[in-house]
């Protein structure tokens, strides 16, 4: 069996990402392969507590433009990353993988509430946790609650599984000259302003020193490479 690099991790799957080409709703050949992957890492070991975004239903700040209240739609965001962690907890049922879905704000009749404790001894227990509902408050993206939940699982990286292969100096899609990073520090990110993750996501990751590995999700297998140790994609550390 590989070495394994990360023992425990932390990975952040965006909404836009299962819903592979259609950009919205969910394409079950995508979860599939991911959870194929991740039962992978469970049975050589890894623990894995996995954050998902909502954007192929609902992104806050973008669709909600048309609202009154910010609050509000940041809720039906929470709301609809909840409906992509059960569709990603019953495929991995599927494969025969233990699952708990915990969410920051309280629905009890399809989940968990969030309780650090609980995370942790599922995860010790060989069990996959879905953290849903982000940091369950308004104003704060999935990306700063993989960052959050991170920390307090005392995750050895966050892995951030992205439609893009690395962090680049610029736009690859817009400059050709654009370069990509194979490690960069959170300093650099921050004052660079470059699109890894949001601001409060960095410095909460830099806080905590916990590095982050962005890679492309187009090949889940990265998932894998990645807690083996592999060099793919871009890290971010000090």
């Amino acid at each position: 069996m590989p070495d394994i690099k990360y023992k425990r991790v932390l990975l952040k799957i965006s909404g836009e990402a299962l819903a592979g080409d259609a950009g919205r709703g969910l394409n079950f050949d995508v979860i599939n392969s991911v959870c194929d992957v991740v039962a992978a890492c469970v049975k050589e070991g890894v623990q894995v507590g996995i954050v998902v975004g909502g954007g192929n239903f609902w992104r806050g700040l973008k669709d909600g433009k048309g609202m009154r209240e910010r609050t509000r739609a940041d809720h039906m965001g929470m709301l609809a990353t909840t409906i992509n962690c059960l569709a990603v907890a019953d495929i991995l049922e599927q494969k025969g993988i233990g699952v708990r879905v915990q969410t920051a704000i309280e629905m009890r009749a399809i989940a968990e509430p969030y309780i650090r404790s609980r995370a942790i001894r599922h995860l010790e227990k060989g069990r996959v946790v879905i953290f849903g509902c982000g940091t369950g408050n308004p104003y704060f993206s999935t990306d700063t609650a993989a960052a959050l939940r991170a920390a307090e699982i005392n995750a050895d990286a966050i892995l951030l599984a992205k439609n893009i292969d690395g962090v680049y100096s610029a736009d690859p899609k817009l400059d050709p000259n654009a370069v990509k990073y194979d490690v960069i520090t959170y300093d650099e990110v921050l004052a660079q302003h470059l699109q890894v993750m949001d601001s409060t996501a960095a410095s909460l990751s830099m806080d905590n020193k916990i590095p982050v590995v962005l890679f492309a999700l187009k090949d889940p297998e990265n998932i894998l490479r990645v807690v083996r140790g592999e060099k793919i994609g871009t890290i971010v550390k000090e």
